[in-house]
């Protein structure tokens, strides 16, 4: 018989179930499961000593799935943080108003490339740039030193890049159809594919901001029964197509 052993690799690829929408493809996934669990029925045996089983009865409990995504985007993480994403656009940015303070970072709207200016609320006052304020990573900051008074009302004019901004923890959890697009590298690279009709995934148990190395989404979920499939021997949970 053919050589069936099994190196698996591919594309996974997700939309919500009812969505007129495409398979949009997730990025690069160290690891996709699928794990059935079993409710199991036993009859004891009591005839004789010593026991035994004289009848069991197997049931399918659950479909667990478990996925490890390394492309930690916008659309990754709302999904995975019952979350939202959204599109921040680039642009300039003028008058937006702050309260400062000495010693302080202040978080600006959008991400910024540049500051053109900082002055006070009334415009008439423009303080200096690496003296009395600096462009860090993650925003405006305020040195000790600064001309800028505590609490004082301020007014910043800057260059705003383009980004992503996912909103965390602001919808219940969805349910996804997910195509995984497989390929055996222990057959040269002969398709695996698969297809689950409805999988609902938890919410993301952990994540790992800092760290030595690649961070990963780790993101579970179960299988759900899919009654829009009928028909004899049709799986209402998932099918597997294999090239021979």
């Amino acid at each position: 018989m053919p050589d069936y052993s099994y190196i698996g690799s591919g594309k996974i690829y997700l939309r919500e179930v009812g969505a007129a929408a495409p398979l949009a493809e997730i990025g690069n996934v160290s690891k996709l499961d699928f794990g059935v669990s079993e409710d199991v029925k036993e009859l004891k045996d009591h005839t004789q000593p010593g026991g035994g089983t004289m009848n069991e009865v197997r049931r399918i409990g659950a479909v667990e799935v478990s996925m490890t995504l390394h492309d930690l985007s916008a659309e990754n993480l709302a999904r995975a943080l019952y979350g939202s994403a959204e599109a921040i656009t680039a642009g300039a940015i003028a008058d937006e108003a702050h309260v400062a303070y000495p010693g302080g970072l202040i978080r600006l709207a959008k991400p910024a490339s540049a500051i053109a200016a900082v002055t006070n609320a009334a415009g008439t006052v423009t303080y200096d740039a690496g003296t009395d304020y600096e462009l860090r990573a993650g925003g405006l900051f305020i040195p000790a030193t600064s001309d800028i008074a505590a609490a004082a009302a301020i007014l910043v004019d800057y260059t705003a890049v383009s980004a992503d901004l996912v909103q965390a923890l602001v919808s219940s959890g969805k349910e996804y159809e997910l195509a995984f697009a497989g390929l055996n590298e222990a057959r040269s690279g002969k398709a695996a594919d698969v297809d689950a009709h409805r999988v609902r995934l938890g919410a993301l148990a952990s994540l790992s901001l800092i760290g030595d190395d690649f961070a990963g989404l780790e993101v579970k979920g179960k299988l759900l029964k899919d009654t829009t499939k009928t028909g004899v021997g049709v799986s209402q949970y998932f099918t597997v197509r294999l090239a021979r």
